[in-house]
């Protein structure tokens, strides 16, 4: 886990405004709408990420974060192609808002 936690780490310096991947060989995901998951809001540093990591395979097999408020937040994601099941499962999982990935669009729900 600690390799893959050093890449993730890396594409995190990479990417501060963001990014979706798939955990099994961290390759993009580029397009659908983003849905955190509710049990990894709020995973900073490296051990919100191990949890991540964890929840993710277990469930997503996808990992996003970005960087605000002086931090990195991480979360296992779930995609959608539907915008509605999309935002169904956002209100379910307790998020204000999904991100659809291909055209960098953020609706609040």
């Amino acid at each position: 886990m600690e390799h893959l936690i050093e890449k993730l780490n890396e594409i995190a310096r990479e990417n501060p405004g963001g990014f979706t991947v798939y955990v099994k060989d961290l390759s993009p995901v580029t397009k659908g709408w983003a849905v955190a998951l509710k049990e990894t809001q709020n995973s900073f540093g490296d051990e919100g990420l191990k949890k991540v990591i964890s929840v993710a395979t277990e469930k997503t097999g996808i990992v996003g974060g970005w960087r605000e408020d002086g931090k990195f937040w991480w979360d296992a994601v779930h995609i959608f192609d539907d915008e509605n099941k999309a935002a169904k499962s956002g209100i379910e999982n307790e998020q204000i808002a999904i991100y659809r990935i291909d055209t960098n669009y953020l609706k609040f729900l």
